[in-house]
């Protein structure tokens, strides 16, 4: 199974496990990145990307098959729609 997305998400956000919990129980491959277990450059390089994608810098932030569509916050529609589920 190839990966479809990467969450990006802080590991103390309700929002955010809601949206990796929805991810596993539809069986989606994707990455999911603690952004707040990061640290150094490693963090800087990773919060540089998701601004790219989200200028907010808020989360979750879902990157789906490789940016071509973004959905900030747990919208269980907008990820059906994006993922075809």
């Amino acid at each position: 199974m190839s990966i479809e997305c990467t969450l990006y998400a802080l590991s103390t956000c309700i929002h955010c496990r809601r949206m990796k919990v929805f991810l596993e129980d539809h069986n989606v491959a994707f990455d999911n990145i603690f952004v707040d277990k990061l640290r150094g450059d490693e963090r800087k390089e990773i919060l540089d990307k998701i601004r790219n994608y989200n200028p907010k810098l808020s989360f979750p932030t879902l990157v789906v098959k490789g940016g071509e569509c973004i959905i900030v916050g747990f919208h269980k529609d907008k990820v059906e729609e994006a993922l075809n589920l």
